[in-house]
């Protein structure tokens, strides 16, 4: 039986330029290899700057290569993709990649662009970013929401400017006290005077805290040397009674050896007895 849109698949292959022809024999049977270069000539139809690695030697780089490609049309177009139907490789994939050939289909019938020539002619002239308008969509969504937010402030605080107007003439309106500017004044000194002497109080700290912190250093380091020389002192100084010890592990070591000669002697001995009991043993059978 006919594989269902099979028709609709390869025309719009066919306009969108892919350089090859598709029959319906190339999905009788799974066709993992083809699957692949169509999903990844679709990709790069989509954003050519896309880096989805298409190598698909081995089992795990399909599964790896599948996933990739349902992600990125997922994030990028809002397609989604079956991946066991792409996996599968055969008439069922052929509805999956219907999905992102449509869209790419009807984008380029949207701007008004020609069928695509041939595959000897030039394929790439309808060649188009769909990923960078789907972003200034985004951008212009956004756009519009925090104009819509600073409208209703705006809004807000133009209902207010009856009143603040009133004030702000007033305040205008009402002549200047000396004497209350100078009061101003010198409360706005004192606080910057006490905010200079907060300043000059921490700095003052942290220059305590660093010589505080050098003599720590200092004395540590004087621990330290006094630490060495003890350590090169007993070092040094031979332990009490190491003579004798040394004197003892010599007797040792030849009382050992003596005790190999005499234990390699007794071995042999009983080699000897045993031989000659066998041998007595068998003249007397």
């Amino acid at each position: 039986p006919a594989l269902p849109h099979f028709s609709d698949f390869t025309e719009m292959m066919r306009a969108l330029g892919y350089p090859r022809l598709i029959s319906m024999e190339n999905f009788r049977t799974p066709n993992f290899m083809l699957v692949s270069e169509v999903l990844l000539w679709l990709v790069k139809r989509y954003e050519p700057q896309s880096d989805i690695p298409g190598d698909v030697e081995t089992e795990q780089d399909r599964v790896f290569f599948i996933k990739a490609v349902a992600q990125f049309m997922a994030t990028k177009a809002h397609i989604r993709l079956n991946t066991k139907r792409l996996y599968q490789a055969d008439g069922s994939a052929v509805k999956e990649l219907l999905k992102v050939t449509s869209v790419l289909y009807g984008a380029m019938n949207t701007q008004g662009g020609e069928r695509a020539q041939p595959p000897e002619e030039d394929s790439t002239k309808f060649k188009f970013d769909l990923g960078s308008k789907i972003a200034d969509l985004k951008a212009a969504r956004q756009l519009a929401s925090e104009i819509t937010s600073k409208g209703a402030v705006l809004y807000d605080l133009l209902g207010k400017e009856v009143e603040l107007r009133e004030a702000r003439t007033e305040s205008i309106a009402r002549p200047l006290e000396i004497n209350e500017a100078e009061k101003v004044m010198k409360i706005a000194i004192n606080s910057v005077l006490e905010e200079v002497q907060k300043t000059k109080d921490m700095l003052n700290n942290v220059a305590l805290d660093e010589a505080n912190l050098e003599a720590k250093i200092e004395k540590r380091k004087l621990e330290l040397e006094r630490s060495q020389k003890r350590l090169q002192t007993l070092q040094s100084v031979r332990p009490a009674f190491m003579d004798e010890y040394e004197k003892i592990e010599e007797q040792l070591q030849k009382q050992y050896s003596t005790y190999l000669e005499k234990f390699r002697n007794l071995t042999y001995m009983e080699q000897l007895l045993e031989d000659h009991r066998r041998t007595e043993q068998e003249m007397f059978e």
